[in-house]
Formats: structure tokens, sequence, C-alpha cells
């Protein structure tokens, strides 16, 4: 049977670009280190993607900002620089007040509470980013937010004129509230920072002071669980409609998948984290009743000014979570 010449090259062609296809590739930027429980779960995520596409998407994960830094991630996204990407979601609060809802002390300070607060704020968020051509897949938050310094801290005042180490608006807020001195430092610059005498103490989470083995500079640990913000990741709108509708489906159960082992994974990690930190000789305590006073009454100067930054949405918000 003859085969014309132009069989032969429609045959090339689609061989040409089913093997484009199969080699789709996704470059991902997040802003922690490859033994972070959240870049564990991403890398899980991409391997999810690219088992249930067949190679036909693969996401290449890109950690501890090496390839994109942190403040950089979510507009890189957004100008198509890069299509996919995780940053922590307050890190938006400048832009919008609503993205700092996770972090306002005591809203919700646990994981059952943090988790009807995100049911409650998911929908609004992702309408949000919409708005810049970018998708919300996911989101998984960080153990709860305590107070790491050199000395223990009872009542609040030990902290007056402090550099403490900030990482959004409401730890810089908080640590003003409390007469330190706020200083911006990304995660991986932490020991660097407490080294040199840029901060002399950190609000943080378990996870990130055991990961930057906080005992090589500090002393004390008050889980003071002041919130749990979240890390999300976006993808870029134009990046996700080009894919072929099997492609969009396998990513957004891979992120369902991801949201939910995420959440687990947080919850196990503050307890471990915790144990770490106590092997190595930090001293970890609760916070005094003198203590648990003044931060309440710092989360609610915080509470009322971030309602009247996000205004009739961000009251809206508030009254559907508590209403849950």
């Amino acid at each position: 049977m003859k085969v014309s010449m132009k069989h032969l090259a429609a045959v090339a062609l689609s061989v040409v670009v089913a093997n484009v296809q199969a080699e789709t590739k996704w470059d991902m930027p997040t802003p922690y280190g490859d033994s972070n429980f959240h870049t564990v779960n991403i890398r899980e995520f991409a391997e999810d993607v690219g088992d249930a596409t067949d190679g036909e998407l693969n996401i290449v994960v890109h950690s501890g900002g090496s390839l994109i830094k942190h403040p950089e991630i979510k507009n890189s996204v957004r100008r198509g620089l890069v299509p996919i990407g995780e940053l922590i979601m307050s890190r938006l609060a400048n832009e919008d007040p609503l993205f700092e809802v996770d972090s306002v002390p005591y809203l919700a300070s646990n994981y059952d509470e943090a988790w009807e607060l995100w049911l409650a704020s998911r929908d609004l968020l992702a309408q949000r980013l919409e708005r810049q051509r970018l998708k919300l897949l996911f989101a998984v938050p960080w153990p709860p937010q305590g107070i790491y310094t050199s000395f223990p801290v009872e009542t609040g005042k030990e902290l007056r004129g402090v550099k403490m180490r900030a990482y959004n608006k409401s730890s810089e807020q908080l640590a003003e509230l409390f007469g330190a001195v706020p200083t911006q430092v990304e995660v991986p610059d932490i020991p660097t920072a407490f080294g040199t005498g840029r901060v002399d103490a950190m609000i943080t989470s378990p996870s990130t002071g055991a990961n930057t083995r906080a005992w090589d500079y500090l002393t004390h640990f008050n889980h003071a669980q002041l919130w749990l913000p979240k890390n999300m990741v976006v993808v870029n709108a134009r990046a996700f409609e080009r894919l072929p509708e099997s492609v969009q489906n396998a990513i957004e159960t891979a992120a369902v998948e991801a949201e939910k082992r995420g959440w687990e994974a947080s919850k196990a990690e503050t307890e471990a984290k915790i144990a770490i930190m106590e092997e190595n000789g930090i001293v970890v305590s609760e916070p005094s009743e003198a203590l648990v006073q003044r931060l309440q009454e710092v989360g609610a100067t915080m509470e009322k000014d971030w309602l009247e930054r996000a205004g009739s949405d961000g009251k809206a918000l508030v009254e559907a979570y508590r209403a849950r």
C-alpha cells in the first residue's frame, strides 16, 4: 500500500504536537526550603499532576526563593513570567486588606477556627484574585504563631524597644503596639539577621523556628497561638485556560488533595517542631494571664483597625465566619 508524503507529514506533525504536549513545563517558584512542610506538600502536588496527566504537564518546583524572591512571586505569576507560584496570603494586605483576614490576632487561633475562617473567606478571596487574572488553587496554614526571644516574656512590656522580625502587616502592627521595632526579614535570612543584630526577636511558627535552628540564636518560645497565616498557590488564569480540559481537571483534583494533606501536615508539624525545639534547649512556655490579657487588648485594636480598612466586605466576611 502506498503512503503519500502528505500523509507521512501529517503523521510526523501529530507526533511532534504530541511530544510538545507531553513536554509542557511549568516553573513554580516557592519561598521556602526543601525541608519545609509547605514545600514537601507542593512537590507532592506537582508529582500528582504529572502522574494524572501522564507527563503532559510537568511542574518544576524551585524552592527557597531560588528562581523568584518571595515579594515578587505574585506579580510574576500575574504577568505570566511564571505560570504558577506559592506565597503567604497576608503579603497582599497592602493592596487589599481582605488577604490579611487570617492574621488578625485571635480571630482564628486554632485549626478548627482557621478552617471555618477559610471556608467563609475562600470564594471572596478567589474573586479578588480573578480580577488580577489569577486563579486560586489551594491554601495551607502555618502552625499557630508564637513569640521568640532571648528572654522570658511575661507581660509584653519586655518587648519595648526590641528589634522584632516581621513578615506581614499584622506582625508589623503587633510589634509596634508592643513598642517593638518591626523589621521585614524573609525566612531564609532569619539566622543571618539574628547573627548580625538586625533583629533580636520574632513572631513566627514552631515550623520556622525549628527549620531555622532558633536555638542557635534564641532561648525562649512563647506559644501564644496568635493566628494561623496561610500560604496559597495561585496560577496565571490564561496559562490555566490554555491547557486541555483534562489537564485542568487534574490540577484541580490534585489541588483539593494538596489542601487536605497540607492542613493535616500543618497540625502534625506544630507538635513535632515544638518537641524539636525543646530537645535543643529552647524554653517553651504558654502565655501568662497578664500576657494573654495584653495580647487580647492588642488583638481587639488590630481587629477594629482591620475592619475599618476592609470595609463592608470585611465586616460581612467576619459575620459569615462567626455565624458558621
